[in-house]
């Protein structure tokens, strides 16, 4: 039997736990509990994408800030129901609420600092687009304007799509389909960024 403090205190990866992807000002606010229904899943997800995504950003850039992370079904649709930036709970690309029995994916909203200081100066949000499509495991990714957050995805197939509502907006890549800029060309893009510093696992 899990308690809330329990639950929070358990370790992810190498830098995360689940505490951090407990917190919700929806929740907070509107006093709607985000408590998985299966924590055992939403653990076992949360260790995935904890391990195959976020520990090599921060690895690679520094602390990572997670803007949104877990929501329960109840929080997300709650959030949907009031238009507060939560998708619909049966939305294929929804990926906060990582305890659905036969939807296998878990997901967060993050913001890298040190990529957000050089967006603010003007730095292009594709090329750390590129970067992350040549070194991560992810399934999709959606960029947005404020400080060049993203949703990142894992699922056990990644689908290998990416999407921004920053111009120029759309879709980056579909998937199955193949970059339109070539590797020497992507490469370019993120020259001066720290070498890739993923995480080896035992």
């Amino acid at each position: 039997m899990w308690s809330l403090e329990t639950l929070g205190r358990v370790r992810l990866s190498k830098h995360f736990w689940m505490r951090e992807f407990l917190y919700s000002e929806i929740g907070n606010f509107h006093r709607v509990q985000n408590i998985p229904d299966d924590p055992d899943l939403a653990i076992a997800r949360g260790r995935a994408f904890c391990e195959t995504l976020l520990d090599p950003l921060q690895e690679t850039f520094g602390r990572i800030f997670v803007r949104s992370g877990f929501r329960s079904a109840e929080l997300n649709r709650f959030g949907n129901e009031q238009k507060l930036n939560c998708a619909r709970n049966d939305y294929p690309l929804e990926c906060h609420i990582w305890d659905l029995p036969d939807v296998p994916v878990a997901g967060a909203s993050v913001v890298i600092p040190w990529f957000a200081d050089r967006y603010d100066q003007g730095r292009d949000w594709r090329d750390l687009a590129w970067w992350m499509h040549d070194h991560l495991n992810y399934s999709e990714i959606w960029f947005f304007p404020k400080l060049c957050a993203f949703n990142i995805t894992w699922r056990p197939v990644p689908q290998r799509r990416i999407d921004s509502y920053i111009r120029p907006r759309g879709c980056l890549l579909r998937p199955g389909a193949e970059p339109d800029e070539a590797p020497g060309i992507r490469q370019a893009r993120y020259a001066d960024f720290p070498p890739y510093r993923g995480v080896v696992h035992p």
